[in-house]
């Protein structure tokens, strides 16, 4: 069972999220909170395995509110998706630079939504099209003026077919379209994908892409 806890600060969003969640008998959801202020507390006292954060609230945003958990609980203890319908790349960057291992759009189907849910918890990344699209144009319009030579020497340990798969994910496909480009099977795809996180010391997908750029691997 995944206990879920939801962070909006509006009322008719947090029950929205609740009834599609409530579609699937595997999650339950452990409270919702209207703002980031009151997620800290009530997860010293309330052990849940994801967040769900939006990120314009109140008080703190979602990012602030990630970077505090981030501080007592570590991504392996408690993972955190961020849902919002912002998806500018200065945000999907301070996001995930402040710990969040996920971004979906509020616009996502219950489908991608639980989906996402299952990939983040699962040890995986989630990131919606238009955040994946802002995190690769942050990365080709400013790339590293150095090329990270440990990202490189990391990534040296990767086999031919997982550093394909990584490039491909780096330049934005998704899991089918990367089978169908190499005619293997989505879940070989995601098998090199694990592996190569594993190898290069990604958290998820959205950190392997950013370390992919840094290692001056451009698609």
């Amino acid at each position: 069972m995944t206990r879920i806890l939801i962070v909006d600060d509006q009322d008719e969003v947090r029950a929205g999220i609740r009834t599609m969640l409530q579609l699937d008998p595997g999650l339950v959801v452990a409270g919702d909170l209207s703002d980031g202020l009151q997620a800290i507390p009530f997860l010293r006292e309330n052990p849940v395995d994801l967040v769900l954060m939006d990120i314009r609230m109140p008080g703190i945003d979602g990012v602030e509110a990630t970077r505090r958990i981030r501080k007592e609980h570590s991504p392996e203890e408690l993972r955190v998706m961020v849902l919002t319908t912002f998806d500018q790349d200065d945000i999907v960057l301070a996001a995930l630079r402040a710990g969040a291992n996920g971004f979906l759009s509020k616009t996502a189907s219950p489908a991608e939504l639980v989906g996402g849910i299952k990939e983040v918890v699962g040890g995986g990344g989630a990131l919606s099209a238009a955040a994946t699209a802002a995190l690769i144009g942050h990365m080709t319009d400013s790339p590293p003026p150095v090329v990270d030579r440990e990202l490189l020497l990391r990534f040296g340990a990767l086999t031919p077919r997982e550093r394909d798969v990584v490039v491909l994910i780096a330049s934005g496909l998704g899991n089918d379209e990367i089978a169908a480009q190499m005619s293997v099977s989505p879940f070989t795809v995601k098998t090199h994908a694990v592996r190569a996180m594993t190898k290069v010391g990604a958290r998820d997908r959205a950190q392997l892409v950013s370390f992919t750029f840094r290692a001056g691997l451009y698609p």
